[in-house]
C-alpha cells in the first residue's frame, strides 16, 4: 500500500511539473508562430516607406521604397529599394514580443493625439495564435510602444546604412570612411541598433585589403559589438 501511495504521489508530482513546464513553454511556442511588423511612412524622408517584420527567433524581413523626396547631392549614393531577409538578436526579438504582449497584442488605440512634431506614421501589427492586433500612430501614448517604435526605426536605419555601404564598396571606396564614421557615432547614441542585421557587409569590409585601414578597423569594432 505504501508503495502504491508513493507511486501515486510521484505520478502527481510528475504531472504537475509537466503542466508547469507546458505553461512556461506556451508563450514561447506562440511567439515562434507569430510575427511583429512595423509599417513606416514619411514622404519627406528617404526611404519614404518601409516594412520591417520580425519573428521570435530574430529572423525577419525588410523592404523599403524610396518615395519622391528630392535627391540630396550632399548625401552621395543612395541605396535602391531594399528587399531582403535580416537577422537580429533573439534577446532584441524577445523584448519586441514582450512589449507587444504587454500592450495586449496591440488590441487598442495607441495614438497619443498630442500636438507633437510629425515623426512619421507607424503601424505596428501583431499576428499569432492568439489572433491579430494593430495600432497606427505618430506618437504613442504608451511609453513602451513609443520606445519600441524608436528602436525599430533604429534597426531600419541600420539596414539602410548597410545597403549604403554595399553601394559605396562597389562605386566609391573613399566614401566608406565618412560613412563608417557616421555609423560608429550613430551606434554609440542609439540611432542605429542591432548591427547584427548588417554583419555580412561588415565582414566583407573587415576582410578587404583594398579599403582604408580605418574602415577595416571600424568594421571590426562594429562586428565585435554585434557579437556582444
Amino acid at each position: 500500500m505504501k508503495s502504491m501511495a508513493w507511486r501515486a504521489q510521484a505520478l502527481a508530482r510528475g504531472t504537475t511539473l509537466a503542466l508547469v513546464l507546458l505553461a512556461l513553454a506556451l508563450p514561447a511556442l506562440a511567439d515562434e508562430a507569430g510575427s511583429v511588423e512595423m509599417d513606416y511612412s514619411n514622404p519627406g524622408l528617404t526611404p519614404a516607406h518601409w516594412v520591417l517584420r520580425l519573428h521570435a527567433d530574430g529572423s525577419g524581413h525588410f523592404r523599403s521604397e524610396r518615395g519622391n523626396a528630392p535627391v540630396d547631392p550632399t548625401q552621395g549614393f543612395e541605396p535602391a529599394n531594399i528587399d531582403r531577409d535580416i537577422q537580429v538578436s533573439e534577446e532584441f526579438a524577445a523584448r519586441v514580443f514582450a512589449t507587444v504582449h504587454q500592450a495586449r497584442n496591440l488590441s487598442s488605440d495607441c495614438e497619443s493625439h498630442l500636438k507633437v512634431a510629425f515623426q512619421g506614421w507607424k503601424k505596428l501589427t501583431y499576428s499569432g495564435p492568439e489572433g491579430t492586433g494593430s495600432c497606427r500612430f505618430n506618437y504613442s501614448k504608451d511609453k513602451q510602444i513609443q520606445s519600441l517604435s524608436e528602436s525599430l526605426v533604429a534597426v531600419a536605419s541600420t539596414v539602410v546604412e548597410g545597403a549604403r555601404l554595399e553601394i559605396l564598396l562597389e562605386h566609391d571606396r573613399l566614401g566608406l570612411d565618412k560613412e563608417m564614421d557616421f555609423i560608429m557615432e550613430a551606434a554609440g547614441d542609439g540611432r542605429v541598433q542591432q548591427i547584427l542585421a548588417i554583419r555580412p557587409i561588415l565582414e566583407r569590409l573587415a576582410d578587404d585589403p583594398e579599403v582604408m585601414e580605418r574602415v577595416r578597423k571600424h568594421a571590426k569594432v562594429l562586428l565585435a559589438r554585434a557579437q556582444g
